[in-house]
């Protein structure tokens, strides 16, 4: 029999650890909405009875509701089945993760590709090989990082080097410190997920050639929607060739689920060799990696949704300044609003929540304390309708 854990000294450890969060106003609430299989970004509220507009999705295009997507997944579960059945090192590997892969490299110009099975396990897993493959490696990692990047440096047990977010002098004071004969990694993201900021892909990339250092992006929130194709950041700024490994995931602009890694064929042949994440987590099924090739082939020829949801977004900014809103504008699709107090946060998207609007709050560990903010993340569908009644309501909840 196992301990009984109610009354015991056990439950009241989870307890404290529970309450501490609430009183820090930390604890997350899930919200029970049911989606509709239609473009519109609108789901179904089951505690409120109504409907209600989706703002802080990261299914960017909505790709997860196309049409194409969705037969593409029924129609390989119907001929495979919905399990691949292990790892690809027992299991074998299938032709549609190969095909996969071969379409991944080719979206970024790289010799070879590999596929994990979500962006979080793709950073984890390449960067703790690393530490296998060079153990006297140095990384260079930029300060707001995301927690896939900060774990898996921590787990290549590498020395490490924290750079000021976006400070290129920074860096470059820390690049000088090591010899440039010893082997190096500057890993940074194209788009970072809270603030919308972009990197300064072209400065890191001279920095990394002058002292000899790889270079390593995270284009999880920049794939899809920016890009030749929607190659990503790196793309856009023609710089993607002097990237040593871009990584990357279908979960977001792609709508489905996965990872992956892109880069030269020996580097992506070494991590497939000895990342525990990658030989010991079984294979995506093969449903999923249909769906994601789809669509990958429809949004890497959507130059017109691309420009649909760029004027989208102008659209949103627009409202909100006329609305007298302050939000954070980088330039990208990701628009901070920054309310600096977790429970004030969580009254503000409750309140929005009743009005048919749907934005979580995002508190701490995502971001720091004092920093507490609202994210919107929009998509192609969203009307102007639709985004005046949003300016509306944050106007009566923020200057009230």
């Amino acid at each position: 029999m196992p301990i009984d854990i109610q009354g015991s000294f056990y439950a009241k450890i989870f307890d404290k650890a529970i309450s501490l969060l609430k009183d820090q106003g930390n604890y997350r609430y899930f919200n029970q909405l049911t989606h509709y299989p239609s473009f519109l970004p609108v789901a179904h509220n089951s505690a409120l009875g109504r409907d209600v507009v989706i703002w802080c999705s990261n299914d960017y295009l909505r790709m997860s509701k196309h049409p194409t997507v969705i037969n593409a997944m029924i129609n390989c579960v119907k001929r495979y089945g919905v399990g691949s059945g292990g790892t690809r090192n027992i299991s074998g590997t299938n032709d549609i993760v190969t095909a996969l892969e071969k379409r991944v490299a080719t979206l970024h110009e790289k010799e070879s590709a590999l596929i994990f099975t979500s962006g979080y396990v793709a950073n984890q897993g390449a960067l703790a090989a690393l530490g296998k493959i060079m153990p006297n490696c140095i990384v260079f990692s930029d300060s707001n990082n995301h927690a896939s990047i900060i774990n898996g440096i921590k787990e290549s047990k590498l020395t490490k080097e924290i750079f000021r977010h976006n400070d290129m002098e920074d860096l470059e004071m820390l690049l000088k410190k090591y010899d440039k004969d010893l082997p190096k990694i500057i890993v940074f993201e194209s788009v970072y997920s809270m603030t919308g900021d972009i990197a300064h892909v072209e400065t890191i990339c001279n920095l990394a050639e002058k002292y000899n250092a790889l270079t390593y992006i995270d284009e999880v929130h920049s794939v899809g929607l920016y890009g030749k194709g929607g190659a990503g950041i790196s793309n856009e700024k023609g710089v993607h060739h002097r990237i040593n490994i871009i990584q990357g995931t279908f979960a977001k602009a792609f709508g489905v689920i996965g990872g992956y890694i892109a880069g030269n064929a020996n580097i992506i042949d070494a991590v497939r060799s000895f990342a525990p994440s990658f030989i010991f987590t079984t294979t995506l099924p093969p449903g999923v990696l249909a769906a994601a090739i789809s669509s990958l082939e429809i949004v890497n020829a959507a130059d017109d949704l691309r420009l649909q949801y760029k004027n989208t977004i102008e659209n949103l900014k627009r409202s909100l300044r006329e609305y007298s809103i302050i939000f954070q504008d980088e330039g990208t699709h990701i628009i901070p609003i920054i309310i600096g107090d977790a429970f004030k946060a969580r009254t503000i998207a409750e309140n929005l929540m009743q009005s048919g609007i749907y934005i979580q709050c995002i508190n701490f560990p995502t971001v720091p304390r004092g920093k507490e903010m609202l994210r919107i993340t929009l998509s192609p569908y969203h009307t102007d309708q639709m985004i005046e009644h949003l300016s509306i309501a944050l106007s009566k909840n923020l200057h009230q």
